[in-house]
């Protein structure tokens, strides 16, 4: 007896020290991790909740939040039933409404969300329709895997733990970029493309549809780009450049395919940015009018990769109608801010001999100096005009960063792709800049050995260099406001399938997301690869994607 008392006391002495001890809660596996995060103990429970909304949210964010009231209710079983709209004055008068409550806050950025969950309520605060979007990819994520399943499973209750977030991204321009030209992609790959860019609260898709090696956009006004240049006769195979598999290869989308890609990234409040490559990587559209061409031809939709000398000539007034009309019908088609057109790797060789081209430099008055040949300065003129036309109407330019190679005019955003370099100096120059260095953000490039891994165009981009990748090494706070995103690129010379495609760019995406989303000081690598091993295989897995495993 005198024992059993004595280990009670003991129990009891020590009871003030264990309830005191600090709870260390595992990192929420949520990608990419949000800015401000309390984990709480308890959970909610979702299935057969009650949704509540706000009377003032738009119908566009209220279709995303019964698209989720209906997938719990179909995975689970459970009806989660809709209550009529409810006022901001109901709501604070009652405080004691159940469920899920989803509420507009005026106060909260365009892309800013908050989520406050109890054992009792789940309560989301956002201003607009992407804030309300991407609060709910984040409760997606907070759910078991089995959310994204296509088939019912009544035995899952889908619980939410309990926990404050208050998040909004770190950039406004987060991008991903596809290059549907070296190979076609369909328009149900496109669309799982967007899917996924979305699971990961990206906004923009950069959409490469033009190249030497073909033509992938209807142009009513030029018929012969897609009746010609959008297939070529045959492909080079493996690295083996003096080889071609006699195979015509091609295709491309028409103006309602694209107006429908458009819409359906629209709903996932992804803008699609078209890129029009000019004044090189123009041989597709110079096979279908040669007249565009400094010699006339004869030219053909190129069966090799690289870059070709043969480019659009900018002494023709004809080649600036062209680039007019194809922009005012690209323009139709696509609502985004920016026009992507190109402006790298453009050979000046044929400029040089070129008697139009060199009329034009000397009707301008185009001197070669010690930073510039004449013909650089040539493309800077061609930038410029295009810059002005799109300014015209609207639009403002992205070009890749040979586009500072010579004069740049005000108001023109500068992509960095070869290194860091070209951002650097953009940014310091008072220049936008979108940073997507091939060092860090080329995902065509291996993911480990040759050996061990697909065809690839070389390099060796682990998922941990991604991650690594800091957008403002080297800047000072003044030109650290210049950069305005950052992307990944897909170029596909070697990707030829959407399995390989989507092997490329998973997870090394959920990586990119972090660097676009994430405040430096909320990056950890080792809780990153965690949630991607521990949740996003899994999802992965349900939806049927091919990915690598690291």
């Amino acid at each position: 007896m005198k024992k059993a008392i004595l280990t009670l006391l003991a129990m009891v002495l020590l009871m003030p020290a264990t309830a005191n001890a600090k709870v260390v809660m595992k990192p929420l596996d949520v990608i990419p991790y949000p800015q401000q995060v309390t984990i709480k103990k308890g959970s909610f429970k979702a299935a057969g909740a009650v949704f509540n909304c706000d009377e003032t949210i738009d119908a566009k964010s209220l279709k995303k939040i019964q698209e989720f009231a209906n997938r719990i209710t179909f995975v689970s079983g459970r009806t989660c039933s809709f209550a009529t709209p409810v006022g901001l004055a109901e709501v604070s008068a009652t405080g004691r409404m159940k469920g899920f409550l989803f509420l507009k806050d005026a106060a909260m950025g365009p892309e800013e969300y908050s989520i406050e969950i109890t054992k009792r309520n789940c309560t989301v605060k956002a201003s607009a329709f992407n804030g309300f979007l991407y609060s709910l990819q984040t409760l997606r994520q907070l759910l078991s895997p089995d959310i994204f399943s296509e088939k019912p499973i009544p035995s899952q209750y889908f619980r939410l733990p309990c926990l404050s977030i208050r998040d909004k991204p770190r950039f406004g321009y987060r991008g991903m970029h596809l290059d549907c030209v070296r190979h076609f992609f369909s328009v149900a790959q496109v669309k799982k493309y967007l899917d996924i860019m979305a699971l990961y609260k990206m906004n923009r898709l950069h959409w490469h549809l033009t190249d030497d090696q073909g033509w992938r956009i209807e142009i009513k006004k030029y018929p012969r780009l897609t009746e010609v240049g959008a297939f070529r006769n045959g492909t080079m195979i493996g690295k083996d450049f003096s080889s071609n598999d006699g195979i015509r290869y091609g295709g491309y989308y028409t103006q309602d395919q694209l107006k429908e890609v458009v819409a359906y990234a629209e709903d996932l409040g992804i803008t699609i940015i078209p890129e029009i490559d000019l004044p090189g990587h123009m041989l597709a559209a110079l096979a279908a009018y040669p007249e565009l061409g400094c010699t006339g031809g004869p030219y053909e939709v190129w069966t090799r990769w690289g870059i070709s000398d043969q480019v659009l000539c900018p002494g023709k007034e004809v080649t600036f109608t062209f680039l007019q009309d194809v922009f005012t019908e690209l323009m139709e088609l696509f609502p985004s801010e920016y026009i992507h057109i190109g402006g790298d790797e453009c050979p000046k060789t044929e400029w040089e001999k070129c008697p139009a081209c060199q009329a034009r430099i000397q009707a301008l008055g185009i001197k070669a100096d010690e930073q510039h040949t004449a013909e650089q300065y040539l493309q800077s003129y061609v930038t410029a005009r295009m810059q002005k036309f799109l300014a015209e109407h609207g639009r403002k330019i992205i070009g890749w960063d040979e586009i500072l190679e010579g004069k740049l005019e005000p108001g023109a955003t500068v992509m960095s792709w070869r290194g860091v370099d070209g951002g650097i100096a953009a940014s310091k120059m008072g220049y936008d800049v979108i940073m997507t260095p091939n060092s860090y953000l080329y995902f065509d490039y291996l993911q480990g050995p040759q050996e061990n891994e697909p065809l690839s165009i070389g390099g060796n981009l682990p998922i941990e260099k991604v991650y690594s990748f800091d957008p403002y090494e080297g800047l000072d706070e003044t030109a650290q406001q210049h950069i305005i995103g950052v992307q990944a690129n897909l170029w596909t010379e070697y990707i030829a399938t959407p399995e390989h495609l989507e092997y490329m760019l998973l997870p090394r995406m959920a990586a990119l997301s972090e660097l676009q989303w994430c405040k430096p000081s909320d990056k950890n690598f080792d809780r990153f690869a965690t949630a991607v091993q521990e949740r996003s295989f899994k999802i992965f897995d349900i939806l049927g994607y091919n990915y690598r495993k690291f």
